[in-house]
């Protein structure tokens, strides 16, 4: 198939066009349209998190949570650890949500593999975005891939000046420390940098109204309005105004009770774990959710880790735990 040299495609209003913007290095007959140099690299989202595309949302969340406190910068010592936990977010940015999971999916099927140079084919725009609707904050540290896919995107044409502008839609990722401390956040709309005040305990679904920073007209312009959604949090979820977080406790704490430090969005607090607490007990943190009327309370599931024996002398203390409670049956009512 011949091709022009020096070109690219581009969308315009009537359809596709040649552009001298990039050079082409090939055809990919295996996804039918021609790979750009300077591409960006295809990710394979399932591999970052570890698990198969056919797994379900709590096999994501349980392997996103795992790898999120394992690399997390303030934790991890590893080199690298940064990057990975930014693709660990990304990815699971993705796969939690239902409608961008199976945009990715349709692409994936076309059978790319990591690595490999991407850009999205001729008309591609992504589906189910609000008519002249974009993101803004959602793809903050997100790769190019994600962005040429999900976010900070402007779909569809914009409406010519008219007396009066009309209004834009957007959605608004913010962290949940900010949801709950109130604060600002600068977004990049139309090429024009914005603060916008976050006030503390807003909800995902509220509006944040921008007077005149829409659609520009001849009288006057449009307002910008703002939908804030939540970013994913590798330590919380959310439920209501309420704060839920997975302690990590051993086997002795959870048996004979120990005072330990958790996080709250507020920082770090002491709680006491009572003796002979079992796994997936929940304890409350009163006042340690989200801001409101009432404010919401963070609560605490408890989750028994097992430490694997890695010598003799730790597999002989299991055994001697064993003889100690021979009459224990995990398995009974």
């Amino acid at each position: 198939m011949d091709m022009p040299a020096h070109r690219d495609w581009v969308m315009c209003d009537w359809g596709l066009s040649w552009s001298d913007a990039a050079p082409i290095y090939g055809y990919h007959e295996r996804h039918d349209f021609w790979v750009i140099e300077g591409g960006m690299e295809f990710k394979d989202y399932y591999t970052v998190l570890g698990v198969e595309p056919g797994a379900g949302e709590a096999e994501i969340k349980t392997a996103y949570r795992r790898l999120a406190r394992k690399y997390h910068p303030d934790v991890s010592k590893e080199a690298g650890a940064e990057d990975r936990f930014k693709s660990i977010n990304e990815a699971y940015e993705v796969l939690r949500d239902s409608d961008k999971r199976a945009q990715y999916d349709q692409l994936r099927s076309r059978g790319f593999r990591p690595g490999e140079d991407f850009r999205p084919p001729p008309g591609y725009h992504g589906h189910g975005a609000p008519e002249y609707g974009f993101d803004v904050g959602e793809g903050a540290g997100f790769s190019d891939f994600f962005e040429s896919l999900f976010g900070s995107r402007n779909r569809g044409s914009r409406p010519g000046p008219s007396d009066a502008g009309g209004d834009l839609q957007a959605r608004l990722a913010i962290s949940l420390e900010l949801a709950f401390s109130g604060g600002s956040q600068r977004i990049d709309v139309n090429g024009r940098t914005l603060e916008v005040k976050i006030p503390a305990g807003v909800r995902p679904g509220q509006v944040i109204r921008l007077a005149g920073q829409g659609n520009r007209g001849r009288v006057r312009n449009g307002d910008l309005r703002l939908e804030i959604e939540y970013r994913a949090h590798p330590e919380f979820e959310v439920d209501e105004r309420n704060i839920l977080h997975v302690l990590s406790v051993a086997p002795w704490e959870a048996a004979l009770g120990a005072t330990l430090t958790v996080p709250t969005l507020g920082g770090p607090v002491e709680l006491k774990v009572p003796a002979g607490s079992d796994a997936g007990r929940k304890l409350r943190l009163r006042g340690r959710g989200l801001p409101g009327t009432p404010p919401g309370d963070q609560i605490i599931e408890l989750e028994i880790r097992t430490p694997e024996p890695r010598n003799d002398v730790e597999r002989d203390a299991y055994r001697q735990f064993a003889r100690t409670f021979d009459d224990f049956d995990p398995r009974a009512d």
